[in-house]
């Protein structure tokens, strides 16, 4: 019988000397105690080194995964093939299955070869001569790593970290740039302030001080590499006639010099955005496709990592950096916010403003999935990225239509929906509900019921004339007794009001009969007062 056993170092192929000692399998472990009693058990008959650890990698994972990889088969071939009617014993199953397959040698996998294998490990370095200890010992740590790297699928160019740094970075540089910008255009302006109105480019603007100088060197300085004609023609015509004041060579030099700095920036800032960019397609395409590569390197920056990013929800996605605003609204207890990061995208920037929260929201759901393929997948193109976008636009286009036309229905259906919209939805205020007195004042209500009243004044006074004989004699009781009367004769009336509305007339016509015969009788007493002083 011979036995495959696979090391760090290479494959080894021992013959087994004594078989009868494998059916003993609780005591063949005392065959091993010592390397003089393994080596009269097992004999080594063939090693196969690898060269490097590369090819001990490929045929690790070749084993991992139950394949025979290049090494194992130039083994097999080698040695056992010529001893053919010797059974294999192997330690995994499904080996020795892909083997009697492939080569058609018969393999055996029991308890009693598992055994064997475990003696034949303890027993590793006195077995296999021409290996030292730490040679062993290095090439299985190394193979570990590598291992390792591989089953996590670790690449150097999966580095997320560099990617936090770079986008930091830019945003750093941008600060540091405007405010050095600011800085050179103001310190200029005061030698030349033309130049900063009809130079709006920044770039240009320091490119353009830096190769002027003293604005006395304008005429005589070539700017076409830098302006358009026109523009320096509009430069040089402003330098003649300038309000700015003279400054000495000193100053034009350290102005010169902040030029120099704001150039450098400028060309290292587009160097680092080439590099952020391919960073982005190699670590997380699909993302980058969806929401291009400075948002969605805000995002794993603003998540930790790009695993971390993975971990989080599409809603959290979708609003990740505004959680200021998300909290302060859950404590006033108001809307929510639709998007965080993910608004500076190309696809809720090109919307409307009513559907930016409907597009940021499917936006989310699908970078969420991108996010999650480029973290954990295995494959590193960008198809379902592009696939997901197209989802998007079309969705976009059918949301922006939506206005002009319906997407579904029949042709009537769409003309009534084109009528309704031009339909006005303005309600007028109707003030009637407001309250049960009639809307009409008091005041043209009294001055109506007076002219009605103007023909029939005739037929009242009569009345009025035959109570006034009986009431001569107390006259300051009376007076008192019709000022009392109005006013009750009112309270019924808004209490009548409330209830029936024709009511309020009739009481309106007595009321103001009441107070012209009470007018009248005030008149008579007083002229009857005067002639009782009189006589």
């Amino acid at each position: 019988m011979l036995v495959l056993f696979e090391t760090a170092a290479g494959y080894a192929v021992f013959k087994v000397l004594d078989e009868s000692k494998l059916q003993q399998v609780d005591s063949l472990w005392k065959e091993f105690e010592t390397p003089e009693k393994a080596n009269k058990v097992v004999k080594l008959k063939h090693f196969e080194k690898f060269q490097d650890t590369t090819e001990a990698l490929a045929a690790a994972t070749a084993l991992v995964e139950g394949k025979i990889g290049k090494s194992l088969k130039k083994v097999l071939k080698k040695v056992v093939a010529k001893e053919a009617h010797e059974q294999l014993a192997i330690s995994d199953a499904k080996l020795g299955g892909v083997i009697k397959d492939k080569l058609n040698l018969s393999c055996v996998h029991s308890p009693a070869v598992a055994e064997l294998m475990r003696g034949i490990r303890n027993q590793m370095e006195s077995l296999i001569t021409g290996l030292p200890p730490k040679e062993i010992s290095a090439m299985s740590l190394g193979l570990a790593h590598s291992l390792s790297r591989y089953k996590l699928k670790f690449s150097p160019d999966k580095v997320d970290t560099m990617i936090v740094q770079a986008i930091s970075l830019l945003d750093d540089l941008d600060k540091e740039l405007n405010n050095y910008i600011m800085r050179c255009r103001e310190w200029y302006g005061w030698h030349f302030p033309e130049l900063g109105k009809i130079i709006t480019d920044n770039l240009a603007y320091c490119k353009s001080v830096r190769k002027i100088g003293d604005r006395t060197n304008v005429s005589s300085s070539d700017l076409s590499d830098i302006l358009p004609e026109e523009i320096e023609a509009e430069v040089k015509l402003a330098a003649e006639i300038s309000m700015g004041t003279e400054v000495s060579e000193q100053d034009i030099g350290n102005i010169m010099h902040l030029c120099d700095q704001v150039i450098e920036i400028t060309e290292y800032r587009s160097q680092l955005y080439d590099y952020l960019k391919n960073r982005m397609m190699a670590i997380a395409p699909n993302l980058t496709v969806m929401v291009g590569e400075l948002v969605g390197a805000r995002l794993i920056s603003h998540a930790g990592s790009l695993l971390n990013l993975a971990k989080h929800p599409a809603s959290t996605v979708q609003i990740l950096g505004a959680e200021k605003a998300l909290f302060r609204a859950l404590k006033t207890r108001k809307d929510t916010p639709k998007y965080g990061l993910i608004y500076h995208a190309s696809l809720v920037g090109q919307t409307t403003a009513k559907n930016k929260g409907k597009i940021s929201r499917m936006l989310a759901a699908k970078a969420a999935l991108a996010i999650r393929y480029d973290a954990l997948g295995e494959d590193t193109n960008a198809e379902m990225g592009a696939e997901n976008r197209a989802k998007l636009e079309a969705r976009l286009r059918q949301l922006e239509e939506k206005g002009i036309r319906r997407i579904s229905g029949t042709g009537k259906a769409m003309a009534k929906a084109d009528k309704y919209q031009h339909k006005s939805e303005v309600k007028m205020y109707d003030p009637s509900g407001d309250s049960t007195i009639p809307s009409t004042s008091k005041k043209r209500k009294f001055e109506e019921v007076e002219e009605e009243e103007e023909e029939p004044e005739e037929p009242v006074t009569p009345v009025v004339k035959t109570k006034k004989p009986k009431k001569e004699p107390v006259t300051e009781e009376e007076a008192e007794a019709a000022a009392e009367e109005p006013p009750k004769k009112k309270k019924k009336k808004k209490d009548k009001k409330a209830e029936v509305a024709e009511e309020p007339k009739e009481e309106e016509q007595e009321v103001t009969v009441t107070e012209e015969s009470t007018e009248k009788k005030k008149k008579k007493k007083k002229k009857k007062v005067k002639e009782e002083e009189e006589d």
